[in-house]
């Protein structure tokens, strides 16, 4: 991609993401939410539907993703720190979690750069993982199909994709910030979630 393009830096940043986290690859998008919504998007056209299990007491956006992308929402009572697995998909949500070597082989690890994170800013998330057939669809997904470093006029869009990919401005702070941040971080509390399964608009 050449240098002329600002979206270079989102590149420089997530080179420092996979040196920093230990994963192959990483995906920068502007939330954790849409990291999620990616992965499980990606999960059903290549495996199909299935039933998702997420705790009871999560982020709202969590159980949305599962039905926006057509699998089945499942509720489950379960107490986490950190991080936890939609189950049974290899897809974590990452949200309150960020430290170095924190990536585990052969999963999909969706991690937050909001405000409130250990690395933290305006909006951001990425997906760590290790899978580089995934990692094409994914590239073009965040960026409405389109292909990296190609005009619009010369592309040929052949997907649907999602116009959430990380803001190049955005991508140069995350990457000063991710420079000077500690080694080892340890997981932020959760907040305190209402229980989710009691909602009306979730249950099927």
């Amino acid at each position: 991609m050449s240098t002329d393009n600002p979206h270079h830096i989102t590149r420089e940043f997530e080179s420092a993401l996979c040196e920093y986290t230990g994963a192959p690859y990483a995906i920068a998008v502007n939330s954790c939410t849409m990291a999620l919504l990616l992965m499980l998007a990606w999960m059903r056209m290549e495996f199909g539907s299935y039933k998702v299990s997420v705790p009871m007491r999560t982020y709202v956006s969590v159980p949305q993703c599962v039905l926006h992308t057509g699998h089945t929402l499942h509720f489950i009572d379960l107490a986490w720190s950190g991080a936890y697995k939609l189950w049974p998909l290899p897809v974590w949500d990452c949200a309150r979690r960020f430290t170095s070597g924190m990536y585990k082989q052969g999963q999909f690890q969706c991690v937050s750069f909001h405000a409130s994170k250990i690395l933290g800013d305006t909006q951001g998330g990425a997906i760590l993982h290790d899978n580089a057939e995934a990692d094409e669809w994914l590239r073009r997904a965040r960026f409405d199909g389109r292909t990296e470093g190609v005009a619009p006029e010369d592309d040929r869009i052949d997907m649907l994709g999602w116009h959430c990919y990380l803001s190049p401005d955005v991508a140069a702070r995350l990457l000063w910030k991710l420079s000077v941040l500690p080694e080892h971080n340890t997981d932020l509390p959760n907040s305190d979630y209402p229980d989710l399964s009691t909602f009306q608009i979730f249950r099927q």
